[in-house]
C-alpha cells in the first residue's frame, strides 16, 4: 500500500502470507467475544503460527468507579506480549474479525509502550478466510520473549489532562463515535453530548464493507482533510477502542502527533465535574 504515507503500519493479506515464515514476524490474534468463546474460535481455526491474546483482560485495567477501560500497566502488557512470543526487535501483525477495532486497541497499547514495528492486517480474519488462505488448528508454540515497555507519553491522555488543556491552541479533539452520539442524540453513557470543541469523524467511515478493509487512501485523506495541519489530534470514543483504530488510520495517513483519550467518553460522562457540550 505505497499510496499511504506510512505503509509500514498495515499488512495486506498477500504480504502476511509471504512473510509468515520469518522468525521475526509474530502474528497476534485479538478476536474477542463477550461470552468468552474467542479462545475456542482461535484454537479451532487461525492463521498458522499466530497466538491469541485476550485484550479485554490482559491489556486493559477496568475502572470500577466509572466502568471505563484504561490501558494496562507496563508489567502486564509486557507479560501478555512476551508470553505470545513478542520480543524486542520483532515485527507484530495484529488481526481481529471486527473491522480492526480490537486490533487498533492492541496497536495503540503497543505504540504507547514504545513498540514501533506493528502492523494491522487489512481486512483481518474475514479477508484472510474470504481469500481462502492457509489456516490451521495446530497450537502455535513460541518461546517466551522479552518485551521491554518504554512509555511514549504523547500517545496517551487522561481525562484530567485533557480537561486542563481544553481550548488550548494547536489541539484538535476528534470524536470517533457516530454523528448522532456526537450530537447528543443517542448513546448509553450517563450523559449525552460531546467533549467541548470536539469535531465528528466517525471511525465507521474508514471501513469499506463487506470485508472490512480500509477505504481507498484518497477517500481517507479527504475525510481527514478537515483536521488542521500541525495540530495535535486527540481521539476519543465510548471506550477507547474505535478511537485507537481511528488514531491508527490517522497515523497511516502521516499525521505525526495523534493521541488517544484513555477511558474515553465512558469516564468523561461519569465524572460530572468534566464539561459536556
Amino acid at each position: 500500500m505505497a499510496s499511504f504515507p506510512r505503509p509500514e503500519l498495515v499488512a495486506t493479506t498477500t504480504w502476511l502470507e509471504e512473510n509468515l515464515g520469518r522468525p521475526d514476524v509474530r502474528v497476534v490474534d485479538v478476536r474477542w467475544r463477550p461470552d468468552g468463546s474467542a479462545a475456542r474460535l482461535h484454537a479451532e481455526s487461525h492463521i498458522p503460527g499466530s497466538t491469541w491474546i485476550d485484550w479485554s483482560t490482559q491489556l486493559v485495567d477496568h475502572d470500577e468507579a466509572t466502568g471505563a477501560f484504561h490501558i494496562a500497566g507496563p508489567d502486564r502488557v509486557a507479560a501478555a506480549f512476551g508470553a505470545a512470543g513478542v520480543g524486542d526487535g520483532a515485527t507484530v501483525v495484529l488481526l481481529d474479525d471486527m473491522a480492526g477495532l480490537y486490533a487498533g486497541r492492541a496497536w495503540w497499547t503497543l505504540a504507547a509502550y514504545g513498540f514501533d514495528s506493528v502492523r494491522i492486517l487489512d481486512g483481518g480474519w474475514r479477508a484472510w478466510v474470504a481469500e481462502d488462505r492457509r489456516v490451521s488448528s495446530r497450537p502455535s508454540l513460541h518461546e517466551p520473549a522479552v518485551f521491554t515497555p518504554r512509555a511514549s507519553l504523547r500517545l496517551r491522555l487522561t481525562a484530567s489532562e485533557l480537561r486542563d488543556i481544553l481550548g488550548a491552541p494547536r489541539q484538535t479533539i476528534v470524536d470517533a463515535r457516530s454523528a448522532s452520539e456526537h450530537a447528543g442524540q443517542g448513546g448509553q453513557a450517563r450523559r449525552l453530548g460531546r467533549i467541548p470543541g470536539a469535531i465528528s469523524l466517525p471511525v465507521a467511515g474508514t471501513i469499506a464493507p463487506p470485508v472490512q478493509r480500509l477505504r481507498d487512501p484518497a477517500v481517507l485523506a479527504e475525510m481527514a482533510g478537515s483536521l488542521p495541519p500541525g495540530d495535535r489530534i486527540i481521539c476519543y470514543d465510548e471506550a477507547g477502542i474505535g478511537a485507537a483504530r481511528l488514531a491508527w488510520v490517522l497515523a497511516l495517513l502521516g499525521r505525526p502527533d495523534v493521541t488517544v483519550l484513555d477511558g474515553g467518553w465512558v469516564e468523561w460522562s461519569e465524572r460530572t465535574e468534566l464539561p459536556v457540550e
